[in-house]
């Protein structure tokens, strides 16, 4: 079984096409992040497991979705039909094969589906991610795959916005073998919460550089080299 964490706040208009769309063997286990549209109730009715979670932000739903999990792999998912579930077990057949210990589904924006200041910070983040790190990273997208007991080790302790990058940064400091896998990326149903809007985005960019500048203090300093997978500093 896989347990797939869908952090949730107001997205009841989503949640039925979301949760149908799970695969057999895959476990919702939505985090109703102080829902005001009875999303964690409908959920509920829809067979989810359901986790609640009073603390506001992204990563706060995400973490508590990853200590609720029990299954040996877990995914993330948003949960505003941006994402299709159905492309999950994808993204695990490398994790599960043992062939990569994070997977990551690079956004491929379908009409509508991504603001142009969105597209543009995600580029220049992608970038910086490739300067700092070596890693062959062209999206940091909320669609991945991992082990469950691998990723509570990571010890991530972000709760807005900067915990997708906190776990990149610290599996790619730990040398995990990570890999992208392109998945369709759709326009959202209803409003959206974060990189929708130009303020979510701006407070997107703030937690992430914060991530970036935590994780350069721990890296080595000097020119990079390709050796295999990544580059490597010398």
């Amino acid at each position: 079984m896989v347990d797939v964490v869908l952090p949730c706040l107001n997205e009841r208009g989503a949640l039925p096409w979301v949760l149908s769309r799970l695969p057999d063997g895959y476990r919702a286990i939505v985090v109703d992040n102080g829902s005001t549209d009875g999303s964690g109730e409908l959920a509920q009715s829809l067979g989810a497991t359901v986790v609640r979670e009073d603390r506001r932000g992204f990563g706060a739903a995400a973490h508590a979705g990853l200590l609720a999990a029990t299954a040996e792999f877990v995914a993330f998912c948003d949960c505003d039909g941006s994402l299709d579930p159905a492309q999950l077990p994808a993204l695990l057949a490398p994790v599960m094969d043992g062939s990569a210990d994070l997977v990551l589904g690079s956004r491929q924006p379908q009409p509508g589906s991504w603001p142009l200041h969105a597209r543009i910070a995600n580029r220049v983040l992608a970038s910086r991610i490739r300067r700092l790190t070596g890693e062959h990273v062209t999206d940091l997208g909320p669609m991945r795959a991992a082990r469950r007991e691998g990723l509570v080790s990571l010890g991530l302790a972000d709760r807005r916005s900067g915990y997708p990058l906190e776990m990149f940064l610290k599996a790619s400091l730990r040398r995990w073998r990570i890999a992208e896998i392109p998945v369709p990326y759709a326009p959202r149903t209803g409003k959206s919460k974060v990189t929708g809007t130009i303020r979510g985005t701006i407070t997107a960019v703030n937690d992430m550089s914060a991530q970036l500048r935590a994780a350069k203090s721990l890296l080595p300093s000097g020119p990079v080299r390709m050796t295999g997978r990544r580059e490597e500093r010398i």
